[in-house]
């Protein structure tokens, strides 16, 4: 089996690293952040949330390592997909990173439309972190 199509992008955020992992902790910021993605967000149980998306709901795991920096948004169903982020500090604040990855048959198209609206969401969420809301 081939491995997919991994992509990475990075955002500097001026707020400590705990600010920012609080902040991608909570699934409820995700229409603030990601609306292309979420329209709203309910807890279902445990770490499973139910995100209304344009295209009907989806049941997502929302998996947090506060103390590694790490938190993942991922397919409850199957969590090797979905969004990987890590969050680490830089020099005079935090290092935002944001990892997806796609099966080998993805259009180089699709990829390079869905990373562009990655880098949408990496300034969204530095936006609402730095502004405190």
């Amino acid at each position: 089996m081939k491995p997919g199509r991994a992509e990475t992008r990075t955002i500097s955020v001026a707020a400590p690293p705990a600010r920012v992992v609080e902040y991608l902790a909570d699934p409820r910021h995700l229409p603030e952040w990601a609306p292309n993605f979420a329209t709203a967000v309910d807890h279902d149980h445990d770490d499973i949330w139910r995100v209304h998306t344009e295209s009907g709901p989806q049941r997502v795991a929302v998996r947090v390592a506060a103390e590694h920096g790490v938190v993942d948004v991922v397919s409850a169903d199957a969590p090797n997909l979905g969004l990987f982020t890590r969050v680490v500090p830089n020099l005079t604040g935090a290092e935002l990173i944001f990892s997806l990855f796609f099966p080998t048959d993805t259009e180089p198209s699709a990829v390079d439309a869905q990373m562009a609206v990655v880098g949408e969401e990496l300034r969204a969420v530095r936006d609402r972190v730095e502004s405190g809301r």
